[in-house]
């Protein structure tokens, strides 16, 4: 326990220096919540606490928005564990489980590890409520995506491949944010879910209703 305690407060200290500042809503903070998240639902669903914490710790230094590619980001991990720990189980299982939970347009199969469900949980729960929205636009504007487009049919970008950067921040909730909480693993996670599915499902109402505003025909100050 000393060992992986110590390995933890390694990967802490690596994971600040690389995601300190990211602008896209995957910096530290994210990362913090993630893990907060996956070790709650961990204890509510007795699965391995230092697997989920270690995963939820390294599983955006591997992400491919913040690397060359796919492959690259593995390796980065797979190499910083290699440096910090002889437990080849334990790195496998960390390994398995950030190379398979992206969510990846939804295309992806099916965790096949609870720790890899509760990881993926706690990961995507970060993408729901007021903290998801917040995340949505941050990334949009880092990536030069406009806010919404009326006129820019939800066919048209679907068409387009899921990282495309020719589609707008509202069609995020519906090409992604909108599907998650029917995609919980985990019963605790889907509880949790709910309700920031609800706050989500208001924004959108409110966003609507304050976008679509029309000025009164009649000046304020006529008869």
């Amino acid at each position: 326990m000393t060992e992986h305690h110590e390995l933890i407060h390694q990967a802490e200290r690596f994971v600040q220096q690389e995601l300190s500042g990211e602008a896209s809503g995957h910096d530290w903070w994210h990362i913090e919540r993630v893990r907060n998240n996956a070790l709650v639902i961990a204890a509510k669903e007795h699965a391995d606490v230092v697997v989920c914490e270690l995963a939820a710790l390294l599983h955006d230094i591997a992400d491919e928005k913040l690397n060359k590619s796919k492959e690259a980001g593995l390796d980065k991990v797979r190499g910083w564990l290699r440096d910090h720990t002889d437990d080849q189980e334990l790195t496998g299982r960390v390994m398995e489980i950030i190379s398979t939970m992206s969510y990846n347009g939804g295309n992806n199969p099916p965790m096949t590890t609870l720790e890899g469900q509760v990881v993926q949980d706690a990961d995507r729960l970060d993408a729901l409520g007021a903290i998801g929205i917040a995340r949505t636009f941050a990334y949009s504007g880092a990536k030069g995506r406009i806010i919404h487009d009326p006129g820019l049919s939800d066919e048209a970008q679907a068409q387009e491949d899921y990282r495309s950067n020719h589609k707008t921040a509202i069609y995020h909730f519906y090409e992604k944010l909108l599907k998650l909480k029917d995609l919980m693993n985990t019963p605790y996670a889907r509880e949790l879910a709910e309700q920031r599915h609800a706050f989500m499902e208001q924004y959108l109402e409110q966003f609507y209703s304050e976008w679509t505003v029309r000025e009164n025909p009649r000046s304020s100050h006529e008869p």
